[in-house]
């Protein structure tokens, strides 16, 4: 019986000690989640002071950038902007008027030069007596005309002599001696590629749509 009776008082003691043990442990836990509130709170006000810092840094560079865009110095550069492209557009719009005045000046150059039945109509320069007007060097001529010379006649200067239309190409003004064919389209100077070359007895403006017609043509010195 006495063997029982220390375990007994151990347990007794030991049931005796859990309460205050555990009352103890608790007491510590909270002193330690009291000296960690003052640290918490520093950190996050520490997070809220940097935050405002960033925020007042943005609003100054914002406020900055606003002085910069009324300076009087933006403005200049602004209105110089401004009138730059308004620079552009009268540009732009003064070429697109050059362009349609040019195709309207061709398409009255043209008016009127076409064949009714140009195989009828045409004649070669032997037919015609031979070729009597200005020569040009040869060295000239391989250097600027010729098959691997080709042109459109729709960026070329054209002018009227004694009601006939006359080109300049090469550095050298042209006319058209004959009627261009009925059978070419109607725009064929603004879309066909043409060259100016010498066959036997002078000079002819040849379409590479239509190889095979040769329109003869003279040369002028001015």
């Amino acid at each position: 019986m006495k063997p029982i009776g220390i375990i007994g008082m151990a347990a007794i003691f030991l049931l005796a000690a859990s309460p205050a043990a555990l009352q103890a442990r608790q007491e510590k836990q909270e002193k330690q989640e009291e000296r960690a509130k003052p640290e918490r709170h520093q950190a996050r006000s520490e997070k809220q002071a940097q935050a405002g810092r960033q925020n007042d840094q943005r609003e100054e560079h914002s406020a900055k950038h606003q002085q910069q865009d009324h300076s009087p110095k933006h403005q200049q550069q602004a209105r110089q902007q401004a009138g730059r492209r308004q620079e552009q557009q009268q540009n732009n719009r003064s070429a697109h008027q050059r362009t349609s005045d040019r195709k309207h000046q061709q398409q009255a150059a043209w008016q009127g030069g076409r064949a009714h039945h140009w195989q009828s109509e045409h004649r070669s320069w032997q037919q015609r007596g031979g070729y009597k007007g200005y020569h040009i060097p040869n060295d000239r001529f391989h250097g600027r005309y010729g098959q691997d010379h080709g042109f459109r006649f729709h960026n070329l200067p054209v002018r009227y002599v004694s009601g006939h239309r006359r080109f300049s190409y090469g550095g050298y003004w042209f006319g058209l001696v004959d009627p261009w064919p009925e059978y070419w389209s109607s725009d064929w100077y603004d879309s066909d590629d043409v060259y100016v070359d010498y066959y036997n007895d002078g000079y002819y403006l040849y379409n590479r749509r239509h190889p095979s017609d040769r329109v003869a043509i003279s040369f002028y010195l001015n």
